[in-house]
Formats: structure tokens, C-alpha cells, sequence
């Protein structure tokens, strides 16, 4: 099993550098070090190469957020390790990597997006209620409209015609983004802390990821 993740991680970090279309089977084999014969043990073709890629980075996704959920001592505290986590995870991503799965892999990509909404709904959710019990948020606040509209700004920032891709990969605009998530649903006690502790939203290098790249080089 671990032999089959460690291809499967060096695959998609193909997939990534070189987009999913131009790169063949051979390609993969000569990159990963592995011949034909032996990839083709693991995967019947390469539809089926992506969609097992798919699942385990996913599945890797999930690992490294239930990871950062536990880091946080408070709910805002909480949002601050989110907050670094989702940027280091777009500096990763690749746009053609996007693209090239809604294009030619229709149903792995579906399964992307509603695998991450799902992902994103109960952890946004969760940490509302967290937030309201521990006396940060405002008690008032709709959980459940609160998080649906957080998943539609995170999820539209993509397609949105206002930021290039180089915006969406810096620090700046996810720290612009949870600040006025916090401040839109925190209680004055909530953006006390909020304003004691905003430096904390400043980023180092994480150790979350497990590949041993950092975040943005390899795209």
C-alpha cells in the first residue's frame, strides 16, 4: 500500500507541474521510475490512474485538515490555522490541473467538488457552534447561512474576474478573507482576540504537508 501511494503522490505531482492531457502513460512511467508493465499492475488505464489519484489526494486533504482542526485552542485560533492551511493549499494548486479535470475527467472533478463543499460545510459549521459556545461569536449569527455564504466566497474566487491567479496565491488575500469572515460573525470579546492576536495570521513554512515540497514549487 505504500508503494501504491507513493507512485500515486509522484503522479499527481506530474499532474500538477505538467496539466493531466499532455502527459502520457510512458511520460509517467519514465518520471515516477517505474515501467509500464508495473504501473499498469496498479491502474487499468489512465482515466483510471487519475481517478485513483484523485481519491488520494483527497483522502491526503482530509488528513492534513483534520490535523489543523485539532491545533487551535479556540475557535478563532482555529480559523487562524485554516487560514494558513488553505493558503499554503492554493499555492499548490494548479489552476490547469482544475481545468484539464472538468474537461476530460468530468466525473472525478464532480467528485473533487462536492468531496471539498462537504469537507467545508462541516468544518465551517462546526466551528461556528464552537465559536458561539465559547462566548467568541455573536449568538445571534445563522449557522447555517453564515456557511453557506463563507463556502460560496472560497469556493468563487477561482472564477472570479477581479483576481488573477496570482492574487488568489499570496498570503495577502486569504488573511483579507478570514479577517472579515472573524470580524462578521465574532462578538466584541471575539475581535478583542482577533486584534490581540492578527499577527498570528502571518505565515512560516508548514510541516502539515508530507511530501516534502514546499508550498508553490512545484507549479
Amino acid at each position: 500500500m505504500d508503494k501504491i501511494n507513493d507512485i500515486l503522490l509522484k503522479v499527481a505531482i506530474l499532474f500538477r507541474k505538467y496539466g493531466l492531457k499532455s502527459i502520457t502513460m510512458d511520460d509517467i512511467s519514465r518520471e515516477v521510475g517505474i515501467s509500464k508493465k508495473t504501473l499498469y499492475q496498479f491502474v487499468t488505464d489512465k482515466n483510471d490512474l487519475v481517478n485513483k489519484v484523485v481519491e488520494s489526494e483527497l483522502e491526503r486533504t482530509r488528513e492534513c485538515f483534520e490535523q489543523v482542526w485539532v491545533k487551535g485552542n479556540n475557535a478563532i485560533a482555529e480559523l487562524f490555522e485554516v487560514n494558513r492551511f488553505m493558503a499554503e493549499m492554493m499555492k499548490r494548486n494548479s489552476p490547469s490541473f482544475d481545468y484539464d479535470l472538468k474537461k476530460h475527467h468530468p466525473e472525478a472533478f464532480q467528485k473533487v467538488i462536492l468531496t471539498r463543499r462537504k469537507g467545508m460545510y462541516d468544518s465551517v459549521l462546526a466551528n461556528l457552534k464552537r465559536g458561539k459556545a465559547e462566548g467568541f461569536y455573536r449568538q445571534e449569527l445563522n449557522e447555517e447561512i453564515i456557511t453557506k455564504l463563507q463556502i460560496s466566497r472560497l469556493e468563487n474566487i477561482y472564477g472570479d474576474v477581479m483576481f488573477s491567479i496570482e492574487d488568489f496565491t499570496t498570503e495577502t488575500i486569504f488573511k483579507e478573507l478570514f479577517i472579515y469572515h472573524i470580524r462578521g460573525i465574532a462578538n466584541e470579546k471575539g475581535i478583542k482576540y482577533l486584534d490581540d492576536n492578527i499577527h498570528k495570521l502571518y505565515y512560516s513554512d508548514s510541516e502539515i504537508f508530507k511530501d516534502g515540497e514546499k508550498p508553490g514549487k512545484q507549479i
